[in-house]
């Protein structure tokens, strides 16, 4: 039994459409719905009605009673048990399964908008599944084929509209008449134009995932997929250069992007360029993950994920034998890059000795903080870059999770952890919590992580953007689905590490 294309049932070759009687998840989520957990927190059961699930499998539907039975925590066996279906219980929006040329159209919770990064990190905890999973294993193709299409179209574009076949009504953005960004986009397919440099690495991450995990290389070979690499490649190495030339004369931008409003974090400096920089190997964002704008646009986090990335598509390509150019020309973009991360984007701390810097600009300004949105700092080993006992790794990590030491960590009463400027003061993102613990060795650290999360869903049973530290219930987002996957993660990791530890 397989849920495909807005909440219609495929059952024994009937299709029925339900969704004209399923609520809206953005509703459904925010109210807790029966039957509650045997524990402590009494954590309600969250997954719609089987007729309004967007995507079932009955691979995943195994997975968590096998799960499930290692878990003898009732509260994690219902959390975990709502968390790790979510994104394909509530977000598939469309999916096409054609055999030959499968789409996906991915959103992330209550917006009809498809970003590249999280759609990507929505998707991680199913590739061990796919092998053995041929729907499975479509849906994610689906999302390959997706995002080359996106990126093809735009580059620079970090969310984007359903596309007009899906018969997906687009998303309102509420873009100004006073926002400028060049080059123009259509905001019939781009949703919104903050170039965000992760959105290249995100789609190099879920193009190599899905080869490994199945072995299927015939993606590669369409003329979507194949320019949408090639233009990435191409656009990377046109952010790796200086804002001057040699003749110190100003460097013709390749992305700007302005607007008027009264949050300096939703526009950029320089005329939308960015402020200045030197050349470093490292390639320049207009944006973090977070969509608020970077102060120095070489945002460490990113170009760490982006050298993994890159190295990841060269082995690919080079396996298979194809696109040796590009093959070559991705190895050595990773190379520049991660010299670039470790000779520029480190710096010399006064109380932890050498440490990641969040950004730079190669002149040695340098901004050190954390965010809590991936990539960050705190999720270098997830991300490859680094072993967890590299030792300026290390320094980092007790840096940026320090109150002191890093602006936006923030503690209280229920929840302590890595923020954002993006959500304000006090905000725990419990993305944050579960990095910590997926990048953690320690068993009392990482089961401290599991029990944050666990008493904070403020009664809903689901992961929240950011939490309150000392008001739980005052949340932004009732769900977020990549935060729903990456603490699915998290659960896996803590459970084959630290057998019985929730």
């Amino acid at each position: 039994m397989k849920l495909v294309v807005g909440a219609s049932l495929l059952l024994s070759g009937l299709l029925v459409n339900a969704a004209a009687n399923c609520p809206s998840y953005t509703d459904y989520s925010s109210t807790p719905h029966e039957p509650y957990s045997t524990g402590r927190y009494r954590i309600p059961s969250m997954r719609p009605p089987l007729e309004c699930r967007t995507f079932n499998t009955p691979t995943i539907e195994q997975a968590i009673f096998d799960v499930n039975s290692l878990i003898s925590d009732p509260d994690w066996r219902q959390l975990f048990s709502n968390l790790f279906p979510n994104t394909l219980d509530t977000t598939v929006a469309w999916h096409n399964s054609n055999a030959t040329e499968p789409y996906t159209f991915l959103v992330t919770g209550d917006i009809t908008a498809q970003w590249i990064r999280d759609s990507t990190n929505q998707m991680l905890p199913y590739i061990p599944y796919i092998s053995a999973d041929d729907d499975l294993a479509k849906l994610v193709l689906g999302l390959v084929n997706m995002q080359a299409e996106e990126l093809l179209g735009y580059p620079y574009g970090n969310a984007f509209q359903p596309p007009p076949r899906s018969g997906l009504t687009p998303a309102e953005n509420g873009i100004a008449v006073d926002l400028s960004v060049d080059p123009p986009f259509d905001n019939r397919t781009v949703f919104e134009a903050k170039f965000e440099l992760d959105s290249f690495a995100s789609f190099f991450q879920i193009s190599t995932a899905y080869w490994r995990a199945t072995g299927d290389y015939q993606f590669m070979y369409s003329k979507s997929w194949s320019n949408a690499m090639a233009t990435v490649l191409t656009t990377i190495r046109r952010l790796q250069e200086p804002t001057y030339n040699s003749r110190h004369q100003l460097n013709r931008p390749l992305v700007q992007y302005t607007r008027l409003t009264d949050s300096p974090t939703e526009t950029q400096f320089g005329s939308g360029i960015g402020n200045p920089v030197r050349y470093t190997g490292m390639a320049k964002t207009l944006f973090r993950p977070s969509d608020d704008a970077t102060i120095f646009p070489f945002l460490v986090p990113a170009n760490a994920y982006l050298a993994v990335e890159l190295s990841n598509l060269s082995y690919m390509l080079s396996s298979i034998g194809v696109y040796s150019e590009q093959a070559d020309f991705a190895k050595k973009l990773a190379t520049e890059i991660r010299q670039g991360v470790l000779q520029h984007g480190t710096t010399m701390h006064p109380k932890y000795g050498r440490v990641f810097a969040y950004e730079t600009d190669g002149y040695g300004s340098t901004l050190v903080m954390d965010d809590a949105n991936g990539p960050a700092l705190l999720s270098l080993p997830y991300l490859g870059f680094v072993s967890t006992s590299d030792s300026t790794y290390q320094n980092t990590r007790r840096m940026i999770l320090s109150p002191d030491d890093n602006p936006w960590y923030f503690t209280g009463m229920y929840i302590h952890g890595i923020g954002s400027p993006h959500t304000g003061f006090l905000k725990v993102w419990p993305m944050a919590v579960a990095m910590r613990g997926l990048t953690s060795t320690n068993k009392t650290e990482v089961k401290e992580c599991l029990d944050q999360l666990k008493a904070t869903t403020s009664g809903l049973g689901l992961m929240h953007e950011s939490v309150n530290v000392n008001k739980p219930a005052e949340y932004t987002r009732s769900w977020f689905a990549w935060c729903n996957s990456l603490v699915s993660q998290l659960v896996f990791d803590a459970l084959n590490r630290f057998p019985g530890i929730i």
